[in-house]
């Protein structure tokens, strides 16, 4: 039976609460490019998980709604300590179109890892763009297109060290990993960087800053053949 976010829930939360350098990274990377406080904002998170980033953005006093289409996920996200900030909120719903989310209630979207995982993303961009207010923000992490590309490997051939070895980029659309322990064996849609950026800028948005973040310390020392390599793409946009 093929994997899903529903069936790896379970594995995934414990995962990312016994620590999960990868994870934890996208977070502060994500967080790093929003204003320091959030008071008085309302977030909606976009594929939120187990809550990793909800939690985060309601640490720093905003209103925040993570949703996510697999009810599992969602109750992991509500299984959290509940010492946790008061102001995370969850709900089922499915990103590509925010049915629970009125139009022009929310001052920022964010979505870590997320959008590469929407099977539609000209619909994602559509509902995001109607939920925000004029001049809202969206903030997104991705894995890296160029170097998780489908299939992508590894080899220490080149002087004895890792390289990356990549193949199909332009090849867009869904895949799965066979990696058991990896959670691209949900299932992942992989398209081009010009993909996104162009979506963007056709669906009303405003690019304000793009990043590819070298790994931190934590994540070069548990992964060392990524040390010179960004595994994420960094995006801030803000709704014309």
């Amino acid at each position: 039976m093929a994997e899903t976010w529903d069936t790896i829930a379970d594995w995934y939360a414990e995962r990312l609460r016994t620590g999960s350098a990868m994870h934890e990274f996208s977070r502060d990377i994500l967080l790093d490019c929003l204003p320091e406080t959030l008071t008085g904002q309302r977030i909606l998170d976009l594929g939120c998980g187990e809550g990793i980033i909800t939690r985060a953005l309601a640490a720093r006093g905003a209103w925040a709604l993570g949703i996510d289409p697999f009810p599992r996920m969602i109750e992991q996200a509500q299984a959290a300590p509940k010492n946790g900030p008061p102001g995370a909120h969850y709900a089922v719903d499915d990103g590509c179109t925010l049915a629970t989310v009125a139009t022009g209630s929310v001052h920022w979207v964010t979505a870590a890892l997320s959008l590469n995982n929407v099977p539609d993303l000209s619909a994602a961009l559509t509902a995001v763009r109607r939920v925000l207010v004029p001049g809202g923000g969206l903030a997104f992490t991705i894995a890296h297109p160029c170097f998780e590309a489908p299939h992508a490997t590894w080899t220490d051939r080149a002087q004895g060290r890792p390289r990356r070895v990549v193949g199909d980029y332009h090849a867009e659309g869904f895949w799965r990993s066979d990696n058991p322990q990896g959670v691209r064996r949900a299932g992942n849609q992989h398209r081009m960087l010009s993909t996104y950026l162009n979506a963007l800028g056709g669906h009303g948005f405003l690019l304000e800053a793009t990043a590819e973040p070298s790994p931190s310390s934590r994540v070069a020392a548990e992964q060392p053949q990524r040390a010179g390599l960004p595994p994420f793409f960094l995006v801030r946009a803000s709704r014309s």
